[in-house]
């Protein structure tokens, strides 16, 4: 039987890719994003968000999260999983609201993975793309794996959706494609994307949800027979684009002693935007249950007076 070697977590913001010394592209997307009322984040800052905005400060946490990305990587090479299952979000790069799946696993044979032309691309796109390491077209996909999985969940009663074609234009989605880009450059571990729909309203799942899940996942792993070192990752989160640190503080603080019902019991209204990729850790910590998680890292990424950026975490449980 298939064995889980390791559990790991990670953050994948643009903010990652983009130099800190060219954050204030960031900004500046912030104060003219459409789903933002900017004024307003501006007048209920925290007093002292000045005193996260230096430079040095910027300097000093991105150089964190570099760090933190490095050790991510280090410890999946050591781990040297066969196959990795990645939990993520789509965000209409797969599923639109013709067609929008609570969760949906790819089963196909090849994930492509599309590098952007650029071309009427924004500034702060760009410097991200930047940052990403060379890829391959194509990558193999754990498709057995996946099959797996899917006949696995249907019996564990979860109504699992299934896709074994991506969109060519598109590729796979920056949740998953993070893994090769940014955690492993270079390598060419197959992969099983597992989509949960943790952005779009009203049928996004309950943490509690998740978390079972998860705990499926680990029972579908474990019941296949095909003697393989598997590795699963959560990939997102945690609160952003406008950090709230006290959430991110219960969330890890819940994770790190298996409180699932104070997982469970997160505030779903907070659970919204970027933020709602918590929903993936809670589902990895479902399936890591049994192991014990460590934070790598915790690191704040203000890039603005109005309190925007991301709360980056990165953890792994082995």
């Amino acid at each position: 039987m298939a064995e889980i070697v390791l559990g790991i977590g990670t953050s994948h913001s643009p903010q990652l890719s983009v130099p800190w010394t060219q954050w204030e592209l960031l900004r500046e997307k912030d104060e003219t994003d459409k789903r933002l009322d900017y004024p307003a984040l501006l007048r209920h800052a925290k007093t002292n968000i000045k005193d996260e905005l230096t430079r040095e400060k910027w300097e000093q946490r991105d150089k964190a999260c570099q760090a933190a990305i490095g050790s991510l990587g280090e410890i999946l090479q050591k781990a040297n999983p066969d196959a990795i299952v990645v939990l993520g979000d789509d965000q209409h790069e797969q599923f639109h609201d013709d067609n929008m799946p609570a969760f949906a696993i790819f089963h196909g044979n090849s994930l492509p993975v599309v590098k952007h032309s650029g071309r009427n691309q924004a500034a702060w796109k760009l410097a991200e793309e930047n940052g990403w390491a060379e890829t391959a077209n194509e990558y193999r996909a754990a498709w057995e794996l996946a099959e797996h999985l899917v006949r696995s969940l249907t019996s564990d009663e979860f109504d699992v959706a299934r896709s074994n074609r991506l969109r060519e234009e598109v590729g796979v989605g920056h949740a998953f494609s993070f893994l090769y880009r940014r955690i492993l450059p270079g390598s060419r571990l197959p992969m099983v994307p597992v989509m949960v729909n943790t952005y779009y309203p009203p049928n996004q799942p309950t943490p509690k949800r998740c978390y079972a899940m998860g705990q499926a996942l680990r029972r579908a792993v474990e019941s296949w027979d095909g003697n393989k070192r598997v590795a699963l990752m959560a990939s997102g989160g945690l609160s952003h684009v406008v950090i709230d640190e006290e959430l991110d503080r219960v969330t890890i603080e819940a994770l790190r002693h298996k409180d699932r019902e104070r997982l469970w019991s997160l505030p779903r209204e907070k659970l919204s935007g970027g933020t709602s990729e918590i929903l993936n850790w809670v589902a990895l910590a479902g399936a890591m249950e049994p192991l014990e998680m460590r934070l790598l890292d915790y690191v704040t990424t203000y890039r603005s007076p109005a309190g925007t950026g991301c709360g980056m975490a990165f953890a792994c449980w082995m």
